[in-house]
């Protein structure tokens, strides 16, 4: 059994945010019905490059999960919707903020018809606050939430983190705060509203600049691949590609100094402690980029790796390496599903390894509306006319 077996999600959430917060549930057990529009369904299913044709990116991000079709801007859309959530015990939406309550679906007023519903609503600033309603997207996230002020080199401009990384905190944030009410739910027996700022999310990791501002004034550089607090800490160009390599203690320090061939600048008072490294970090880091570029990636590892100085360090892995890397092989993070027109579709793993109730990637997304009988007339009983007069008046 799985740990989130007999819990049933409706996801009315959609490209990005919304769809990675309710695929960890998914993986984990949950019974997730993702709701689609009608017409063209979730934009996830455009946005990204396709595989002859075949919508690869939205098959990942929506694996394990069933799939509806639902206008919920519609009348009738809504009272479909309002007859779902009797059987259901999480809803998950990631319009802007206000857009359920615009449709008379506030979170609070669905909580108390259904006492025991979870609602979770992710959105770029919130349920609350002046700019709950404004619309979002990852890099203004990235933006509003002070994560690209820290992120670039400092001849460069603020820097938006690689993949959309706003958006899938938000996702992982919906989720924990999702787990969250259930655990709640199961002692008290009550649901409640579960509000997720992709803003809030993205200030959260800003590494305690805020707490270290309002103490001391200072506020943080962008410092490239560097470190503000210790050194050498950085990505560093081999003959043919590029490793990092980061150091946090004196032992290592020594340990790497020795590997490089220069003993003796562990006992150098300029590189002795992380206070003084970091002062020199321009010159500790060029010594040590010195001795990378001298080597193959192969050989850095050799000589830093476990076998060597044990000195933490690591190739910088393309997307065309990490699909048969042995450790991700290892942990079952690299999923082939058959897919009837590709042959195989390769999707992540879980990630949280449960030793008891173990999740699985079991199947890729649904087709637009896959699972539209299953649900309307098996679940809310709808006779097949009246499924196929919604149908007609696209509703469904």
């Amino acid at each position: 059994m799985t740990a989130l077996a007999g819990v049933r999600v409706l996801d009315l959430t959609r490209f990005l945010a919304g769809p990675f917060c309710t695929a960890i549930l998914a993986d984990l057990g949950a019974e997730v019905i993702k709701v689609e529009a009608p017409r063209g369904g979730d934009e996830g299913r455009y946005g990204y490059p396709s595989a002859d044709g075949v919508p690869v990116a939205f098959l990942a991000l929506n694996r394990n999960k069933k799939g509806i079709t639902l206008d919920v801007r519609h009348d009738e859309g809504r009272q479909l919707l309002r007859r779902l959530l009797a059987h259901v015990d999480v809803l998950a939406e990631n319009f802007a903020g206000g857009t359920l309550a615009s449709w008379g679906l506030a979170p609070d007023d669905l909580c108390r018809e259904h006492p025991r519903l979870i609602v979770a609503s992710l959105s770029g600033f919130g349920q609350t606050g002046p700019w709950s309603s404004r619309p979002s997207y990852d890099i203004v996230a990235q933006a509003a939430g002070g994560f690209m002020s820290i992120t670039g080199f400092p001849d460069t401009p603020p820097t938006r983190g690689g993949g959309s990384l706003g958006d899938f905190v938000a996702g992982l944030y919906g989720a924990i705060g999702i787990l969250a009410a259930l655990a709640a739910r199961s002692r008290t027996g009550t649901g409640q509203a579960v509000d997720v700022s992709s803003q809030d999310a993205m200030f959260s990791l800003l590494d305690n600049w805020p707490t270290i501002h309002a103490a001391t004034g200072r506020r943080p550089g962008r410092v490239g691949n560097r470190h503000l607090a210790t050194a050498p800490y950085d990505a560093y160009r081999a003959r043919d590609g590029w490793v990092v390599i980061a150091v946090a203690t004196n032992r290592i320090f020594r340990r790497l100094a020795t590997a490089i061939g220069r003993p003796e600048l562990g006992e150098d008072p300029r590189f002795r402690g992380a206070a003084a490294r970091l002062e020199h970090s321009a010159e500790v880091n060029d010594l040590v980029g010195h001795w990378v570029a001298g080597q193959s990636v192969a050989e850095v590892m050799d000589a830093l790796g476990p076998e060597g100085a044990h000195v933490p360090c690591a190739p910088v892995y393309g997307v065309d390496q990490l699909v048969a890397h042995p450790q991700l092989l290892a942990r079952d993070m690299l999923v082939r599903l058959p897919h009837p027109k590709l042959g195989e579709l390769l999707i992540p793993g879980v990630v949280p390894k449960l030793s008891g109730t173990p999740g699985t990637v079991h199947r890729p997304g649904p087709d637009l509306g896959e699972h539209n009988t299953e649900v309307y007339e098996g679940l809310l009983g709808l006779e097949r006319p009246q499924v196929d007069a919604l149908r007609t008046a696209g509703v469904i």
